[in-house]
């Protein structure tokens, strides 16, 4: 009996362990199959809608925690701990999906791959002095992606949804935003594209729009400490007269990058383009609208043209401009007004570079200092430093938000 008890006893043991066994087999066959699904992902891997947060965050226990050189961390892409997904199908958009593996699938017959149907948003989440975590005007991002959309046949993303996502991924991105003080932000890539396969020339029947994040300092280094010099492009154009160059499209940039990086290798860090019909207006730079100081009347001009894409730092600059006694002009803007020193100050502005001030502006074989009341080029003039100013302290919850451009999140 004894022996039949022991024998008993060893039968259970050994099919406990082969039903471990078999266990962890079918567990590692299960990553084997899906190997995206880590303990990071597996919240969009099992396809769970991520709800509305609702409940209260100790933000300042999170901001910033990550181990990075926050006042020198350059303009760069940095994979941070996630980004979100949503897929348009059969007419409607899907739930957010939070990643971590910055990887996505995409089917070979992309319209986004072979026709371009694709556009992008820039703007920045900002640690506040008071601690809070705010977004510069959302709002207006979401309204010029839908215009976007649009244009090259893309469904149109709700300012609703929009917002949300922006929300959600700055919220799980937190340790990554750069705290106050250090002058940087979370730069968030809102990106949109056509998924699904065409052939022809048509619109796609699927879309993704995802949203990502990283931390930034200033485009260029030393932000607005010194002028640079801008090329004029001759020989290429970066928009049609009635092209897609008021729009936020990818293919505008492509169309940079050859100009770009050449201006680039000869030492000058931005570009400036002209019309495409004349040659004569000004238009703007590779990433940023041109705003300058006309001399005599200290106005704030920027040119005005159906190729310019509406930058929403320049719409803020215009709003600061007329809220210090500055008039305002937007209007065509021929290339020899700068050439003849009718404008004291220029500079390049967006969200990226928020204002990078133009010291010399190089045409063919001319080089134009712009100056101001005597002082060197390279020099950063006094009303576009006043409205720089204002502008981030406003983004640092360091002067009253009056025209309430801020959403807290």
């Amino acid at each position: 009996l004894k022996m039949k008890s022991m024998i008993k006893s060893c039968l259970i043991m050994l099919s406990s362990i082969v039903i471990c066994s078999c266990y962890v087999q079918i567990g590692r066959m299960s990553h084997k199959l899906s190997p995206r699904c880590t303990e990071t992902t597996s919240l969009a891997c099992s396809s769970t809608v991520i709800p509305k947060s609702n409940h209260a965050i100790d933000e300042n226990s999170i901001i910033g925690t990550e181990p990075l050189d926050w006042p020198n961390l350059g303009f760069e892409y940095r994979q941070t701990k996630s980004f979100i997904v949503s897929k348009f199908q059969n007419g409607a958009w899907g739930p957010f999906e939070m990643l971590s593996d910055p990887y996505i699938p995409i089917h070979i017959g992309a319209t986004a791959l072979h026709y371009g149907q694709a556009c992008f948003e820039g703007l920045k989440a900002f640690h506040c002095k008071d601690g809070k975590v705010r977004i510069f005007r959302p709002d207006e991002n979401a309204r010029r992606i839908s215009a976007s959309c649009r244009r090259i046949c893309m469904p149109e993303v709700s300012e609703e949804l929009f917002t949300e996502g922006v929300r959600m991924v700055v919220r799980d991105n937190l340790s990554y935003l750069p705290p106050y003080g250090t002058g940087g932000a979370l730069y968030i890539r809102p990106v949109l594209f056509g998924s699904g396969p065409r052939v022809g020339l048509q619109p796609s029947d699927e879309y993704r729009l995802v949203v990502m994040v990283m931390p930034v300092a200033d485009y260029y280094r030393g932000g607005l400490s010194r002028a640079v010099t801008a090329l004029v492009a001759d020989g290429f154009d970066r928009a049609a007269p009635r092209g897609v160059g008021n729009v936020k499209v990818a293919g505008n940039y492509a169309a940079d990058l050859l100009p770009n990086t050449a201006a680039k290798k000869e030492g000058f860090p931005i570009v400036l383009y002209l019309d495409s019909k004349t040659n004569r207006l000004v238009e703007e730079f590779s990433t940023s609208n041109f705003v300058a100081v006309d001399r005599a009347s200290s106005a704030f001009v920027t040119p005005q043209s159906n190729a310019i894409l509406p930058s929403i730092t320049n719409k803020s600059l215009m709003q600061l401009a007329a809220d210090e006694g500055h008039a305002v002009e937007q209007r065509p803007i021929a290339i020899d007004e700068v050439l003849d020193g009718r404008f004291s100050e220029v500079g390049a502005c967006g969200t990226a570079v928020v204002v990078t001030p133009v010291g010399r502006v190089v045409y063919r074989d001319q080089v134009v200092s712009i100056r101001h009341d005597g002082d060197q080029s390279d020099a950063v003039g006094p009303v576009l430093r006043k409205l720089y100013d204002r502008i981030r302290r406003i983004q640092n919850g360091e002067e009253p938000d009056k025209f309430n451009w801020l959403q807290e999140l």
